[in-house]
């Protein structure tokens, strides 16, 4: 659909950390991105898209991916393409998950997280997950095309207390008091 309006187009999703001390299980934290269809943005996800996987339509793809946070700059990117994004999704939710194979592990306890969602060059949104330190996953980002056919964003950091499994499950649902 064209529009006069600019919208958002084309977003990457940046996440870094730090690893883990020597001897312990790795620091692993995962993008996750849930896409809805038109017709029920807040039921099941159509698809996500995580390590090991990436949208039918080659729209969402995971461009770099870290299981230790190792490395300099951000360990794990996703660009998502909203402009190619079919017309029968409608939002687009992305997380953070942290990996629980080797016991609990939450934001805090992991050093130097952090969150950048960026357009080109500007960023729409950065955090450092410290309001959501008790939690073990987080929505960060949600993408609505309104009835114009517009993306919109809306930067959030949103926790919960779980695996990522559940996490995924869950993470497009309504928040609380919506």
């Amino acid at each position: 659909m064209s529009t006069p309006n600019k919208d958002i187009e084309k977003v990457e999703v940046r996440l870094k950390w730090d690893p883990s001390p020597q001897g312990e299980a790795p620091n692993d934290l995962d993008i996750i991105a849930a896409t809805y269809p038109a017709d029920e943005p807040f039921g099941s996800p159509a698809y996500l898209v995580h390590f090991d996987s990436r949208a039918p339509d080659g729209t969402i793809t995971l461009n770099r991916d870290s299981r230790t946070g190792q490395g300099l700059g951000y360990d794990e990117v996703m660009t998502l393409e909203l402009d190619r994004l079919s017309e029968a999704y409608s939002r687009v939710v992305v997380g953070v998950a942290i990996q629980q194979r080797d016991g609990r592990k939450t934001f805090g306890a992991i050093g130097n997280t952090a969150v950048q969602i960026r357009e080109g060059y500007t960023n729409l949104a950065e955090d450092d997950f410290s309001a959501v330190a008790a939690a073990t996953a987080a929505v960060v980002a949600e993408f609505v095309r309104d009835a114009s056919g517009v993306w919109q964003f809306h930067g959030t950091v949103r926790g919960f207390d779980g695996a990522p499994d559940s996490f995924a499950a869950t993470m497009g649902s309504r928040p609380p008091g919506a």
